[in-house]
């Protein structure tokens, strides 16, 4: 059972400096929804520092890789609301000439984290291949430059790939829907145990206010966004936006949970998981109008 905290004073919130990311965000960074008078602080880093900070408990909301939740379950709960969803497409493997799956286990495969969802995605595919760990905005260039023969690619370099020159070995989420006939779950908000219900459930609510109101002004959320694009012109990033950022973001609904839960399972029995993992969900309902 967990032990339950004083609430903290601020409550602090960290995601990945990402337009998709932002977007969910910007609604709360700028005060624009109703916070039900809490106070929160916001830290921007990259989705791999976001997992290894998880495992020391350092935030009270994070986003995380649905990969990384297998480690953090003794301390955090999946919101319903926050996911960043794959429907039949997601992280990719790309190159600068074309290989096959047997070929690509001569090579080394530049990845993004070993607790990135992409990461478990991929040693699923093909548990043989063998990888290095690159920053994500650095992946690209160092295929480019010959230092890599491929690497697995996240964020917006999943719409721009081919136009830099690059070609296709895998979309692992096209894979993963053929496989499995299910969206891929890549990334999740989750919130820490030792909160308690009650204020578990307001920050959901916060959070999902925050999810709505950018959809409802998507203009305005977008322009917030464009900052974390890395170059993409708007009409890009408004797809990239809505590839992860739409209703599947405000609802994990039965059929994602159940990808959830077989992404981790292949995970295990791809010998990355050291056991199956039941995921667990919090679902953020709606606050109760007082008693008249």
């Amino acid at each position: 059972m967990t032990e339950l905290k004083p609430a903290p004073a601020v409550i602090r919130v960290a995601h990945s400096p990402d337009s998709d990311d932002a977007f969910m965000f910007w609604a709360l960074a700028h005060h624009k929804v109703d916070t039900e008078g809490l106070t929160f602080e916001h830290t921007l880093t990259d989705i791999e520092t976001l997992n290894q900070e998880a495992l020391k408990g350092t935030y009270e909301l994070t986003a995380i890789s649905y990969h990384a939740y297998a480690k953090l379950m003794d301390k955090y709960a999946l919101l319903n609301v926050g996911s960043s969803i794959g429907d039949k497409y997601g992280p990719v493997v790309i190159a600068k000439k074309p290989f096959t799956k047997e070929a690509l286990r001569n090579v080394t495969v530049a990845v993004p984290g070993e607790m990135t969802t992409a990461y478990l995605a991929l040693k699923i595919w093909d548990p043989e291949l063998k990888t290095q760990v690159v920053p994500f905005d650095q992946i690209m260039d160092r295929v480019e430059s010959g230092e890599f023969e491929a690497g697995l690619i996240i964020h917006e370099g999943q719409l721009t790939y081919q136009q830099q020159g690059f070609v296709k070995v895998v979309d692992l989420g096209e894979w993963w829907f053929e496989e499995t006939n299910l969206t891929l779950p890549l990334g999740s908000n989750a919130i820490r145990l030792d909160l308690g219900d009650e204020l578990i459930q307001k920050i959901g609510r916060v959070l999902k206010r925050s999810i709505e109101h950018g959809l409802q002004h998507r203009e305005e959320a977008l322009d917030y966004a464009m900052q974390f694009a890395r170059g993409l012109d708007r009409e890009t990033a408004d797809t990239f936006v809505g590839m992860y950022v739409n209703e599947m973001t405000l609802d994990a609904d039965i059929e994602i949970r159940k990808a959830v839960k077989l992404l981790l399972w292949r995970g295990f029995g791809a010998g990355v998981l050291p056991e199956k993992v039941e995921p667990h969900f919090v679902d953020v309902l709606p606050e109760l109008a007082p008693a008249q």
